[in-house]
């Protein structure tokens, strides 16, 4: 299937495996997407320098294709502004619980200049990001080195932006999609809008490629992205169960077995608003005051850690869109060649006289 993000892009099929920071986007699970036509992209943002050069040459030994490295435009904040007790004595009962002791300095995020650095340097082909636009010198460097770039928009405001900075493609991020919410210009509230309703809204309003993103799982979904005028499907949650992604065992087990009706938006987790599957942390944390992003993402990473380790799900972030029941434990491959045949014979299959929407 041609569009104009597979041009842009260089694959054989209109669809983008999802950047998930935080593991589950393995060079494997990076790797096997590419080779299957589609767009692989390594989540990197939590990542440092060191390890990402190593994944993008762990990637390079399994594929030549196209593939993405993705990471989080960087946001002003202030650790001050919080008290470390006041912060430690909310999250006390789970260390005590999962047998850890509270975490001594912390860091917060990786340096956004090193990451790029290796980006750059490693002529990775193409770029994308979240949570904003980079700075112009930035967006200049990687033209210059003639990586693609692609940004998160959850409005149409958004989108303009960056299409504005220059950026080659726009993901419209709807609010059925799982992980962090990519808002930017206003509070992620004014970002929840449903991804029907917002790709045909921002590709009316762009010149440049529009993937849509939000609760896309298979063919269908593509094909729903294509006749809402988008250029192709960023997909997540359908990959997190492949057997080449990273995502903890247990993860996979609670993914298979959920349902529409237990994804929740919370900031628990990482301060951030995030779409991820109900459970006992997010709906105890609920109501609660926790610090702003990167802030209390530093303060829960050592629970987090400890019960992936343990297998306890219940206090694991576990980022899920809302269609769970869609996911299947099969090779990325297999998640790729059949969202493309189902979408070919469903556009195929489609009667140009039943309506242009324009």
């Amino acid at each position: 299937m041609e569009t104009r993000i597979t041009r842009l892009l260089g694959i054989e099929h209109p669809v983008v495996q999802a950047g998930m920071a935080g593991g589950p986007t393995t060079p494997r699970l990076v790797a096997a997407v590419s080779e299957a036509g589609g767009l692989g992209t390594l989540g990197a943002a939590y990542m440092t320098p060191a390890a990402i050069r190593s994944a993008v040459e762990g990637i390079r030994a399994l594929t030549r294709k196209p593939f993405a490295v993705n990471l989080f435009v960087p946001e002003p904040f202030d650790p001050s502004l919080y008290d470390p007790q006041e912060i430690g004595a909310s999250l006390a009962r789970y260390r005590e619980e999962l047998g850890v002791e509270a975490p001594g300095e912390l860091s917060y995020v990786q340096s956004f200049e090193d990451q790029l650095a290796v980006v750059l340097e490693e002529r990775v082909p193409v770029f994308s990001f979240t949570f904003g636009v980079p700075e112009g010198p930035h967006l200049d460097a990687l033209r210059e080195a003639g990586i693609v770039t692609a940004g998160t928009a959850t409005t149409v405001r958004e989108a303009l932006a960056v299409e504005a900075a220059g950026v080659d493609a726009v993901t419209a991020q709807g609010a059925e999609a799982g992980g962090h919410r990519g808002t930017f210009l206003g509070p992620y509230e004014g970002g929840l809008v449903g991804t029907m309703a917002l790709v045909p809204q921002v590709a009316d309003a762009v010149e440049i490629p529009v993937l849509a993103a939000g609760g896309i799982m298979d063919g269908r979904g593509l094909a729903a992205a294509l006749a809402l005028g988008a250029d192709g499907a960023q997909m997540g949650t359908a990959f997190l169960a492949c057997p080449e992604s990273g995502a903890q065992e247990g993860y996979k087990r609670v993914l298979l077995s959920a349902t529409e009706e237990e994804t929740t938006v919370t900031r628990a987790f990482s301060g951030k608003a995030a779409r991820g599957l109900k459970n006992r942390f997010t709906e105890e944390m609920e109501g609660a005051e926790v610090a702003a992003y990167p802030v209390q993402n530093a303060h829960t990473r050592d629970i987090r850690a400890a019960a992936a380790k343990a297998d306890r799900t219940e206090f694991m972030s576990l980022w899920s869109g809302q269609a769970p029941r869609l996911a299947r434990p099969v090779p990325a491959a297999e998640v790729v060649e059949r969202t493309v045949a189902v979408a070919s014979k469903l556009v195929s299959n489609r009667n140009p006289e039943r309506g242009s929407g324009a």
